[in-house]
């Protein structure tokens, strides 16, 4: 499959975009070249290492400085780690504080894969400025993760959770 079918790939075919969907903050939804460079360092990933059992989904995140990291997703029936939290791991053991996109990329050519509750909300609490590829309306596009988690409240293990507009 193509670069060009990964990126217009749903998980769920037939599924509409939500009414509203990244309208509470603008956004740039043009994925630029580094972007899809992105997406191709997921999906090569995911072609090389996927496994189809414990290993389905691949992600890549591009720091502030343009260095990336990317990683596998370990799955275990007792909820082993997604891709975007193996790759928040390897971002930190690189010494990489701000992440500024990620993208997840599943296996047998499923396409982009937009976060799952968890990793919303654990991008939201370590990484509040990080954009997300997603798809939406069959097309790729980065939001952000405020736009994958309106409303929430954010934790830090100093203050524990408060409501996201609260400073840390």
């Amino acid at each position: 499959m193509s670069l060009e079918r990964i990126l217009a790939a749903s998980v769920a075919p037939g599924r509409r975009p939500r009414p509203g969907f990244a309208q509470n903050r603008p956004v740039n939804d043009q994925l630029d070249a580094p972007d899809l460079a992105l997406v191709q360092r997921a999906v090569d990933l995911v072609r090389q290492r996927g496994n189809g059992s414990a290993n389905t989904v691949a992600a890549a995140a591009r720091a502030t400085d343009g260095r990336v990291v990317a990683g596998m997703n370990v799955y275990h029936f007792t909820g082993g780690p997604c891709a975007e939290l193996v790759v928040l791991g390897m971002a930190a053991s690189e010494g990489l504080e701000r992440l500024e996109i990620i993208v997840a990329v599943a296996d047998g050519e499923r396409g982009i894969l937009a976060p799952c509750g968890r990793c919303r909300q654990i991008l939201f609490d370590y990484q509040p400025g990080i954009r997300v590829i997603v798809t939406s309306g069959g097309a790729a596009r980065a939001v952000g993760i405020t736009d994958l988690l309106p409303n929430a409240n954010r934790w830090s293990a100093a203050s524990g959770t408060l409501p996201a507009e609260y400073p840390a």
